[in-house]
């Protein structure tokens, strides 16, 4: 084969260290914008940005070479910055350390569209802490729970 074709899905999870200074509606979309221009700025893709006061998710298109670690903090630390810049919270924002990302094949993609897309409604029937539980268990990960939050 002469090139490379291919595209890599991740759906990406962080959370907010201090719940009491979460993301507000007033601003969330502008820090999503925000985080879909680092996204872009790494040459991969935003497929879909979403979460609550407490938790982004992300579906991410992204080329062979990419270092998904890498762009995670890069996120949150610029994202972090930017939201302390605009003094949007009373205390100083921090994400909590580490994410969860799950590989996804193409088929999957409606599926979790979908599922980002309608967080405020999925999270009117169980929590962020039962969300991601179930997330580790159906891919297998392996955790202990006294670290998990």
């Amino acid at each position: 084969m002469a090139n490379t074709y291919s595209r890599i899905y991740y759906h990406a999870i962080f959370s907010v260290k201090n719940k009491d200074y979460g993301i507000h509606s007033t601003w969330k979309d502008e820090l999503y914008k925000y985080i879909t221009g680092i996204i872009k700025s790494n040459n991969q893709k935003v497929m879909i940005i979403n979460g609550m006061p407490d938790h982004v998710h992300l579906l991410i298109g992204a080329v062979p070479d990419f270092n998904l670690s890498v762009l995670v903090k890069e996120v949150k630390c610029n994202s972090s910055k930017w939201i302390n810049k605009n003094n949007f919270t009373k205390a100083k924002f921090r994400w909590q350390t580490g994410f969860s990302a799950f590989s996804l094949g193409y088929s999957q993609l409606p599926m979790v569209t979908e599922y980002i897309k309608n967080q405020e409604i999925h999270h009117k029937k169980r929590t962020f802490r039962e969300e991601y539980l179930k997330f580790l268990d159906l891919n297998e990960i392996q955790y202990d729970i006294r670290y998990v939050f």
